[in-house]
């Protein structure tokens, strides 16, 4: 029997597909196209939906933000909280999960609004942690330019340390509800904190009762060494983007030995790799997609703004017929190393193509022949799931079906996702296997 993995999906509170054939319109700001979305999602058992976000227009692309606003790729876009607890609203089983970065909010807002989430969501909201990678957001919050990696990863550290303790300054029990003494919290169970740092300093305590999780879910995306080792550390989940099965099982292996070396149980520290998925009702019909995709007169200008925005390094100043030159960041080099593969030969035109499946062959085709090569993929690497994303991010309602109408029941029916959900959190549902 295979060992099951875990399936999400990586979205954003952007447009849909709004100018393809089977385009729902553009308009998703009542948040209802995610709501049926994330519905059609929980039908499947997926463990969460997670809702990726930026707080800024990039221009790293050319130096212009009109690739950004022309392919609505960096903007308009909403706040990922109120969709997910629109979603939470609305589903009952699946997780969601939430982008939220450390430079944007204080420690005591971020806790009080992750609590308020998880109560709505009845234990089944995640915070998925991000510094932030880009100097415009820094620019966008009074900033003139981000700390340094290293600092912003030690500023985290110290942050994830100070929304724990806020978390914890309500005490078990501290809510009695008692009619008889009229007592609806026993104010001996809820403590300050005091809580003072290098960084950061809060008094506390929160103002709002604990999450139902005792905490919420921690997703995180590490790809440099000092990413890895704070998602290691701190993460019930990692998002990770990584080019074919050696470089997939190369960052799980090490992912499992930092969180062993840091006292955690690997197992619990869930790996989650980047797929997306080209499917057609015969493997020429998705091929002769895919080519359509990759084909398409914008999709270089797109994928390569994409990948300034989150690397701050304009990439329209390269041959695309040539090698990448050496390059480093201090936006997000794991995403860069993982779309560079250095040391491939491999020309810019080629990392781009093959970008449209984030680097994994063999998922292009029927339900049945993606459904076997992830689920090959997955013993290959030793787990522990896929986080399904799709072209740029932007989602049609024929998209959703082909996934959780074709691929999931496919992937079911070999014995490797789950058909139902047995645990009532986000953080058990990871834990189950």
């Amino acid at each position: 029997m295979a060992k099951p993995f875990h399936l999400a999906w990586f979205m954003n509170f952007s447009v849909d597909e709004w100018n393809a054939p089977f385009a729902s319109g553009g308009k998703p700001w009542n948040g209802q196209f995610y709501v049926d979305m994330a519905k059609a999602m929980e039908r499947a058992c997926f463990d969460y939906i997670m809702i990726e976000d930026t707080l800024m227009i990039s221009d790293a692309y050319g130096g212009s933000m009109e690739a950004y606003l022309k392919y609505a790729l960096m903007g308009p876009k909403g706040d990922p909280a109120p969709l997910a607890a629109l979603i939470a609203s609305q589903t009952s089983k699946m997780g969601v999960v939430a982008t939220l970065s450390t430079m944007a909010y204080p420690p005591f807002m971020l806790a009080r609004l992750c609590a308020t989430l998880d109560n709505i969501a009845e234990g089944r909201f995640g915070w998925n942690i991000v510094t932030s990678g880009e100097n415009h957001a820094a620019q966008n919050f009074g900033m003139d330019e981000l700390p340094p990696r290293q600092q912003r990863y030690d500023m985290a550290d110290e942050y994830v340390q100070l929304v724990k303790a806020l978390w914890g300054s309500w005490e078990p029990g501290a809510v009695v509800l008692d009619r008889e003494t009229d007592t609806y919290a026993d104010f001996t169970k809820v403590k300050p904190i005091n809580f003072e740092g290098k960084f950061f300093k809060s008094r506390g305590p929160l103002n709002c009762v604990p999450p139902v999780q005792g905490r919420p879910a921690f997703v995180q995306a590490g790809g440099s060494p000092r990413g890895r080792q704070f998602a290691a550390e701190t993460a019930d989940s990692i998002i990770a983007a990584a080019s074919g099965v050696e470089a997939m099982k190369e960052y799980r292996d090490d992912i499992r030995k930092r969180a062993a070396a840091a006292g955690r149980d690997p197992d619990e520290v869930k790996v989650f790799f980047i797929v997306q998925p080209i499917l057609g009702e015969t493997d020429a019909e998705a091929k002769a997609k895919f080519d359509r995709y990759v084909g398409s007169p914008s999709y270089i200008a797109k994928t390569l703004s994409v990948i300034a925005s989150v690397t701050d390094i304009d990439f329209s100043q390269f041959d695309l017929d040539k090698e990448l030159p050496p390059l480093t960041t201090n936006g997000e080099q794991g995403s860069l190393n993982a779309f560079a593969q250095w040391g491939s030969g491999k020309t810019l035109r080629q990392l781009t193509v093959e970008n449209a499946t984030w680097g994994l062959e063999g998922v292009v085709g029927t339900p049945e022949t993606v459904a076997d090569r992830m689920a090959d993929v997955m013993e290959q690497v030793g787990g522990d799931g896929f986080l399904i994303t799709s072209p740029f991010q932007r989602v049609s309602r024929q998209y959703i079906n082909e996934v959780c109408e074709g691929l999931v029941p496919a992937l079911q029916r070999r014995g490797v996702t789950r058909t139902a959900y047995t645990k009532s959190t986000l953080r058990d549902t990871l834990k189950e296997f």
